[in-house]
């Protein structure tokens, strides 16, 4: 399983949750007090960790929401091909490859170690 359950009280900004099973970061918070009949809200504003693109979703603050299990790690730059980056987990020593990122071309080298993260059964590269 790739993500837990929390509620969306315990949910705080710089966390993550899913979204339209999309891992995002959280950006705000606002909650409304309750109404006569009905329970408070949580409006949440997030932006995707994978696409950057940003939702929005109401939720009542007891309903409970799924939270991706990420994970930071290391691997190292086995090789660099014009849009391919071949990286090897320092930890499991898997081979795996990602698409060169605009950022990040001719900051990396062969042998050089980046950190990435990896949520959802995907990865990006997030510092080199």
């Amino acid at each position: 399983m790739a993500w837990t359950q929390a509620e969306v009280r315990e949910l705080k900004e710089g966390r993550y949750m899913l979204i339209d099973e999309e891992p995002c970061r959280i950006l705000s918070i606002q909650t409304s007090k309750p109404g006569k009949h009905g329970e408070a809200k949580a409006r949440i504003d997030a932006v995707g960790i994978f696409d950057g693109s940003k939702r929005s979703v109401v939720f009542p603050v007891k309903h409970k929401v799924q939270v991706p299990m990420i994970g930071k790690r290391t691997a190292q730059i086995v090789s660099l091909t014009g849009a391919e980056i071949q990286l090897m987990d320092l930890e499991s020593y898997e081979m795996f490859s990602l698409p060169m990122q605009e950022e990040l071309k001719g900051s990396l080298q062969p042998g050089g170690e980046v950190q990435y993260l990896d949520a959802m059964g995907k990865r990006m590269i997030t510092r080199a």
